[in-house]
């Protein structure tokens, strides 16, 4: 539940995989190391009715946390979701609790939208899920 939604159990086997996969509104990519070749982390675009939304963006290593790799997969998801997808808002979700993911989708332009947000019970624990918006011409004019 914690960084996979819903979708996926524990263990997670093929089944799940390719159900997810297989959706013709998921765009499933992983970040690779150009200097060694190495899966780093993975991101998803999902095709709304009126946005992208991102999600399941991981890094894998918990060494290469806090290297900007998510800033990364975030700005190549949104290039992706606005210039090849055509979408001209994306969303997305976060935890409140998780302060690092919070600050790097700022820093890619997405703002917390007061309005909208969830609440899911986590082993008795009630979890806060904050959306987060970006649309095409702030990304695009951003000064990153």
């Amino acid at each position: 539940m914690q960084f996979a939604g819903p979708a996926f159990t524990f263990p997670l086997n093929n089944e799940q995989l390719d159900k997810s996969l297989s959706d013709p509104n998921r765009f499933a990519f992983k970040a690779v190391d150009l200097h060694d070749m190495t899966t780093v982390g993975h991101g998803e675009i999902y095709l709304g009715l009126e946005y992208a939304n991102l999600g399941r963006i991981i890094i894998g290593d918990p060494q290469k946390k806090g290297h900007g790799l998510g800033y990364e997969i975030v700005s190549h998801l949104l290039d992706y979701a606005f210039d090849t997808l055509g979408q001209v808002k994306a969303e997305l979700n976060v935890f409140d609790w998780n302060l690092g993911a919070i600050k790097c989708y700022e820093k890619a332009g997405f703002s917390i939208n007061p309005h909208k947000k969830a609440e899911r019970t986590v082993n008795g624990q009630t979890w806060i899920a904050l959306t987060m918006t970006i649309d095409k011409r702030k990304w695009k004019y951003a000064d990153r």
